[in-house]
């Protein structure tokens, strides 16, 4: 099975990433970093991009056009940054504009390249999205936009799931709440490990591994009649 996995330099998407090449599947992964996050092995194929610049986004487009397009599409990257509702404007509006385009309308566009390429080579795609918490609870004000973002997401991905079931392929949500990974180490070190987990119906915040064994899973399509829904993994944060 031949997979894209967009960020899998560290946390999430690198154990996502990890975890498919365990299982003998080939990556292509992303990262704004030339460095490969696996560079000795033979099934991982590496691309620098950054999501935020509309012209490494377009490189990508490629991927989706030649003999052996990828089954399974997994946007992951995103970014998390804040900016104050008494900033400026224009410092407000970059924040918007960059979170979105990387967030969101990067993430878009390609899921519009697998698409059209899946309906074309009448192939039984899956389309998996990760978005955040944030995206279902919203989150404190200065990271607006990333809710926004990640709540977007959500509606594109059941937009998809409803779209092109018909086709035989699939689309689904996955909404992490606060995950081990760098991001939260600096946020511990900031807050402290008792920021992260109060309000948790557990003691400890997610490992990024069983957001790797969600997305397994629906990667091999295992879970088809589960189309357009979303996992949620976030220690108890919230219940839906």
């Amino acid at each position: 099975m031949i997979t894209f996995v967009t960020g899998t330099s560290r946390g999430i998407g690198h154990s996502i990433a990890e975890q498919l090449l365990e299982k003998g599947y080939s990556v292509t992964g992303t990262s704004r970093s030339t460095d490969s996050p696996f560079p000795n092995h033979q099934n991982y194929t590496h691309i620098k991009c950054d999501l935020a610049q509309q012209g490494d986004v377009e490189q990508l487009k490629s991927v989706f056009e030649g003999d052996e397009v990828p089954e399974v599409l997994i946007n992951n990257a995103g970014m998390f940054a804040e900016v104050e509702f008494d900033d400026s404007d224009e410092a407000w509006l970059e924040n918007w504009d960059r979170t979105l385009q990387v967030n969101l309308r990067s993430a878009a566009l390609l899921s519009k390249w697998a698409l059209n390429a899946w309906t074309k080579h009448e192939i039984e795609g899956r389309l998996i999205n990760i978005s955040s918490r944030a995206g279902y609870r919203g989150d404190t004000g200065e990271y607006a936009s990333y809710a926004a973002s990640k709540g977007g997401m959500v509606a594109f991905t059941k937009s998809i799931a409803r779209s092109f079931g018909k086709h035989g392929i699939t689309a689904y949500t996955i909404a992490p709440g606060f995950v081990n990974t760098d991001m939260a180490q600096g946020s511990i070190e900031v807050y402290g490990e008792e920021y992260l987990t109060q309000g948790l119906a557990l003691d400890s915040i997610a490992p990024p591994e069983q957001i790797a064994n969600i997305v397994t899973l629906l990667a091999e399509g295992k879970l088809t009649h589960a189309t357009g829904q979303t996992f949620h993994v976030n220690s108890g944060s919230y219940l839906i």
